[in-house]
């Protein structure tokens, strides 16, 4: 048994981690500010202990084993302290580096799609081999006797190039994180250096044509709707259950296969799926009967019904994962009104791609807008949200404290997306409607 202290344990990644060393027998505490987070609640159901951020917290006992968040650079104070004593140090992606090679890796990576996929792709190999898994919406688990170890894997300031996974899925390639990324020629840049790390093949959506401009050291197997690829998707069709398709390797029919999920996108991610499992030749009947049962993971087109509305919280903060959104609202929901609340994220994004946040939000039916909600990393900017709603005539803007206009829609379908803090809206809906 090794023990942990984890500086930032409330991140996605870093819960997530958490509960894999946990699980897996470690000695785990963390530190993190006060506010509540969502990740927070499993490490607090596992009886992980969490502190408040403090430096005395480091001791120079090399006993305990120190893992930072990425969110915190050398000057803050515990990551200071750990340097300054040099205890067992790592940050986050380094040490997970490190840990997948006792295990079969697949690693999860895309611009868009990856918590989804690498939820997925869990779902399914854990019934099939002992499997632990950290996906990035604060899920870990670490099963005993593990021969596989499936996982996400972000492009953000190139951290995935500390991982030499067996296998590796890429969903797409677009450009984000203007605040580090120069382009898409920078992104596309880095996931050819990821590529050429990986040890035994890819899975790759071959509709992209920057994914299809790599060069591999290893075999890749391109995935998509059109001909070109060698693994397809075809005869799609709708209904009450989900969506279902037939997968076609190599002009070979896999069969059909359903998930209960809507929207291309996921058809898109069953395939990566689908891919790896024949990869690693598993029983493709169990593989159907898994998928048919994925629920989805967190924040990803989670959905509860209040009164004669569907409401649904998606992690959508980027204008082609709302385009993504909007496409499954419509596919589930035809005759629905569909009412979005977006909160923006970071103001570098939306200053980036402010004409594209325009365009996507307006597929919707009415558009509602919150304040932008910054990060740890940037906090202010040269635009506010201001600028978006010029760009949507119709937009009009929300607080917390107004949720009442929304009280007035029935048989709608009221989305709220973003990865910062907007669920807190769709509560106060919640609350508002309940003392109606």
């Amino acid at each position: 048994m090794t023990k942990f202290h984890m500086i930032g344990i409330k991140g996605a990644g870093m819960s997530a981690l958490a509960q894999v060393l946990h699980d897996m027998g470690h000695d785990v505490q963390g530190s993190d500010v006060d506010t509540y987070f969502f990740t927070q609640a499993p490490l607090e159901n596992s009886n992980i202990r969490l502190l408040p951020f403090d430096e005395n917290h480091i001791t120079s006992s090399p006993e305990r084993c120190v893992i930072a968040s990425n969110a915190f650079k050398d000057d803050h104070p515990e990551v200071a302290a750990s340097l300054k004593l040099k205890v067992p140090y790592y940050r986050y992606h380094s040490f997970l580096g490190e840990w997948i090679h006792q295990f079969t890796s697949v690693a999860v990576t895309g611009a868009h799609g990856k918590t989804t996929t690498t939820g997925m792709m869990a779902h399914v190999c854990k019934a099939i081999q002992p499997t632990s898994y950290l996906i990035g919406d604060g899920t870990g688990v670490g099963a005993q006797d593990s021969t596989h170890f499936i996982f996400e894997s972000c492009e953000y300031r190139r951290h995935f190039l500390a991982y030499s996974p067996d296998y590796a899925i890429i969903t797409n390639i677009d450009f984000d994180h203007p605040d580090y990324f120069s382009g898409i020629e920078d992104v596309t840049s880095a996931f050819q250096e990821m590529a050429d790390q990986v040890r035994k093949h890819i899975v790759a959506y071959g509709d992209d044509e920057h994914v299809r401009s790599l060069r591999t050291k290893v075999p890749i197997l391109h995935y998509g709707f059109k001909e070109h690829n060698a693994l397809r998707a075809v005869d799609l069709r709708v209904d009450e259950q989900g969506v279902s398709f037939q997968a076609v390797l190599h002009d070979t029919s896999l069969g059909r296969f359903t998930i209960p999920g809507y929207g291309k996108h996921n058809i898109l991610n069953a395939l990566a799926v689908i891919g790896i499992c024949v990869l690693e030749d598993f029983n493709l009947e169990l593989v159907r009967t898994q998928m048919a049962t994925f629920g989805g993971v967190k924040r990803r087109f989670s959905e509860k019904h209040v009164a004669s509305n569907v409401l649904i919280d998606d992690y959508a903060h980027h204008p082609t994962e709302i385009r993504a959104t909007l496409d499954a609202v419509r596919s589930k929901y035809p005759d629905r009104k569909v009412v979005s609340v977006f909160q923006p994220h970071t103001y570098s994004r939306l200053e980036k791609f402010m004409d594209d946040f325009a365009h996507s939000l307006s597929e919707s039916d009415e558009v509602y807008l919150c304040g932008i909600f910054g990060s740890a990393r940037e906090n202010t900017g040269n635009i506010s949200i201001n600028h978006l709603i010029e760009r949507i005539p119709s937009s009009k803007l929300i607080s917390e404290n107004d949720m009442d206009v929304l009280r007035d829609y029935s048989d709608c379908v009221l989305l709220f997306m973003g990865a910062g803090d907007v669920h807190k809206y769709q509560a106060k809906y919640e609350e508002s409607m309940s003392i109606r």
